[in-house]
């Protein structure tokens, strides 16, 4: 018989192979939890009515971490935005941080950190120099707008913190800041 000539004989492929008994029903549960477990489902997508794919795009967090307010006082502080690529201060960007010195003067107690960020695209080490240089062009910008600068320190995070989640310019737009923090 050809049986015998495969190294199976009478007893089978379990033993032939060594998983016998209690280590052969542990290694098929472990097999079983494996499947069950699986990978994490992707997020559902909708299919409009004229059967085409309904795609949302990403939207910003319409409630931020909170932060920490000095001496009672609650930050009234906002964002500024850049380019792609670009550590240069735009107009819109400029309009909302002469508001934020207005804020800052009325609160001469508080002290900030500005953090730099970053979307997604580049390397760490490009994004976080990137963010270096967002947060310095915001501190310089403050400190010529009359804002003492020992009361400004800066970090980069790079794209390590994205503000919105997603890949491509809706949520890129949102991730490309200069954010503000209250110290004290």
């Amino acid at each position: 018989m050809r049986r015998e000539a495969t190294g199976l004989g009478r007893r089978g492929v379990g033993a032939a192979s060594g998983w016998t008994g209690p280590l052969r029903g542990a290694m098929l549960l472990l097999a079983a939890a494996v499947l069950l477990t699986g990978c994490p489902k992707k997020p559902e997508v909708q299919t409009g009515a004229a059967g085409g794919t309904e795609v949302k795009k990403a939207e910003p967090m319409v409630e931020g971490p909170a932060k920490p307010g000095a001496k009672g006082a609650e930050s009234q502080l906002k964002d500024v935005f850049f380019d792609f690529d670009k550590a240069v201060l735009r107009d819109d960007a400029k309009k909302t941080l002469d508001e934020n010195i207005q804020w800052l003067k009325t609160e001469a107690a508080v002290k900030i950190m500005v953090e730099g960020h970053c979307d997604e695209r580049g390397t760490n080490e490009y994004n976080l120099a990137l963010g270096e240089r967002r947060a310095k062009a915001v501190r310089e910008y403050l400190a010529a707008g009359g804002i003492d600068d020992k009361r400004l320190k800066s970090i980069s995070y790079g794209e390590e913190r994205p503000f919105v989640l997603g890949h491509d310019e809706s949520a890129w737009k949102w991730n490309r800041r200069g954010h503000f923090i209250v110290v004290k």
